[in-house]
C-alpha cells in the first residue's frame, strides 16, 4: 500500500509505523507501538545477561620444592575454584637455579592431574612460559 495510507491507518490506531526490512523490494513496514517494542527489547536483553554465566581462571602459584602440607592446601584451593565452575590456572614458578628441575615441575603437574581427575579437564596441558611450567583446568561438564 502506499506510504500516505500506512501512515494514515498507524495514525488512526495511535501506533508507529516502523521499517522492518528496508532492504526489500519494496520496503516492509509493520503498525506497532515502537516504546514498547524498544522496552521489550531492553527486557530481553537484560533477561539474558542475568542468565548468562562468567568463568574466572583462578591462579595458583607452586614451587619445586613446595611441601606436602602445602600442596594439599592448594589442591584443595583447586577443588573449591572448580567446583565453583572456575578454571584454575596451577603455575610452578622456578628460581634462580631451580630452573634445572622442570623434570620435578612437570611431575607436581602430572600429580594435581591424577588426582582431580574425577573434577577437571585438562584444557591446556603444561607448557613453559619463561622460568614458569603452566597448566589450566576447567571443571567437568555435568551431564544432566
Amino acid at each position: 500500500m502506499p506510504l500516505s495510507q500506512a501512515l494514515q491507518i498507524a495514525e488512526e490506531e495511535g501506533l508507529d509505523l516502523v521499517e522492518v526490512a528496508p532492504q526489500a523490494n519494496p520496503p516492509v513496514c509493520k503498525i506497532m507501538d515502537y516504546g514498547k517494542y524498544k522496552y521489550q527489547l531492553s527486557k530481553k536483553s537484560q533477561e539474558a545477561r542475568k542468565k548468562q554465566t562468567v568463568i574466572q581462571v583462578k591462579e595458583i602459584k607452586l614451587r619445586p620444592k613446595t611441601d606436602e602440607h602445602d600442596f594439599q592446601t592448594k589442591l584443595r584451593h583447586i577443588k573449591r575454584f572448580l567446583s565453583q565452575k572456575n578454571k584454575a590456572k596451577v603455575t610452578i614458578l622456578f628460581r634462580g637455579r631451580e630452573v634445572i628441575y622442570k623434570d620435578q615441575g612437570y611431575q607436581i603437574l602430572e600429580r594435581i592431574k591424577g588426582e582431580l581427575e574425577e573434577e577437571a579437564v585438562v584444557e591446556q596441558s603444561p607448557k613453559e612460559e619463561g622460568r614458569n611450567l603452566v597448566m589450566v583446568l576447567a571443571p567437568k561438564p555435568q551431564n544432566k
